[in-house]
């Protein structure tokens, strides 16, 4: 058996973990994801995805706050693993994680590198209007996705899909990407090939303020927006003081003030750059999402209000 060192942390992360124990070949020594983190309004500890599928299996579970420090490079050391499997783990691995056991370490990333090299792949390829993505599996090096690839599979892109959906897609993908590329890896018989730096694209870790709507962008460029950040950040614009986060959209042509909500048939859109969105969900702060309809109820206000001001 492989003795396998399992790294990640979200539930895109959860899929390989699972392929890896139900496969024979790999003995997993030890899962390595983010500390508990707080979250939601109770601000509670929360486990991460990972970290769950790694006690419902019974596998010892490390959780350092960095891995740079010495403590806890000995800790992985000390599993003696062959192989590293990587996935969303969420920290840069320095060399001496990467070249631990004779396999070094193997990620899945959830893009056709080298396009989208860095943290969030699956929002970027939605922002961009991207026909088509996928999952890579790369052997590591200590540049940023940088490494040589071993197997790439291509993923249409849904015209309603968020990156909740398409990401779901692609966990599952990748996971079965993983366990179909490794015997040949491990067994010498695959070469990985280098990546064309000259066509990569990077990007970078999602930020709350990065999904504010500036009206004045295209309709079609904000409807990528709202299911690029979804289920986060959320994108979102202001309305008498406080965020109020869209829901499902859709562009339709006609001309506005960019930012002004207008409705006609039993329609509210909103005024862009250029064209038309139909705003079909909303969710006010502390509030859930709910259909725009219903928003209204209450609200007449809202009709004619300048979003963004």
């Amino acid at each position: 058996m492989i003795r396998t060192l399992f790294m990640g942390t979200p539930a895109f992360a959860v899929p390989s973990l699972q392929a890896l124990l139900g496969d024979d070949t790999y003995e997993i020594v030890g899962v390595v994801t983010q500390p508990d983190r707080k979250a939601g309004r109770g601000r509670k500890l929360q486990i991460s995805p990972v970290k769950e599928a790694a006690i419902a299996a019974d596998i010892p579970v490390l959780q350092p706050q960095k891995l740079r420090e010495p403590a806890a490079f000995a800790e992985l050391e000390s599993l003696t693993p062959d192989l590293t499997v990587v996935a969303a783990y969420g920290q840069i691995l320095r060399a001496n994680v990467l070249e631990l056991g004779c396999y070094g370490s193997i990620n899945v990333h959830a893009s056709l590198l080298p396009r989208w090299r860095g943290a969030s792949p699956i929002n970027a390829a939605l922002l961009a209007g991207d026909r088509v993505t996928g999952s890579t599996i790369m052997r590591m090096d200590k540049g940023m996705d940088t490494g040589p690839i071993l197997a790439q599979a291509a993923e249409m892109i849904q015209a309603e899909d968020t990156a909740g959906r398409l990401g779901e897609r692609l966990a599952q993908q990748g996971a079965q990407l993983l366990v179909n590329t490794l015997p040949c890896y491990l067994s010498g018989s695959l070469l990985p090939r280098p990546q064309t730096d000259k066509a990569a694209t990077i990007c970078r870790l999602l930020n709350k303020e990065q999904a504010r709507i500036d009206w004045e962008q295209a309709a079609n460029h904000i409807e990528r927006m709202v299911r690029a950040y979804d289920p986060w950040p959320g994108a979102f614009t202001t309305w008498s003081g406080a965020n109020l986060k869209l829901g499902a959209t859709r562009v339709v042509e006609g001309k506005g003030t960019p930012g002004e909500v207008a409705s006609w048939d039993d329609v509210v859109a909103v005024g862009t750059g250029r064209g038309m969105l139909v705003v079909d969900q909303l969710q006010p702060a502390g509030k859930r999402m709910m259909s725009t309809r219903d928003f209204l109820r209450g609200r007449s206000d809202f009709v004619g209000a300048l979003l963004g001001h």
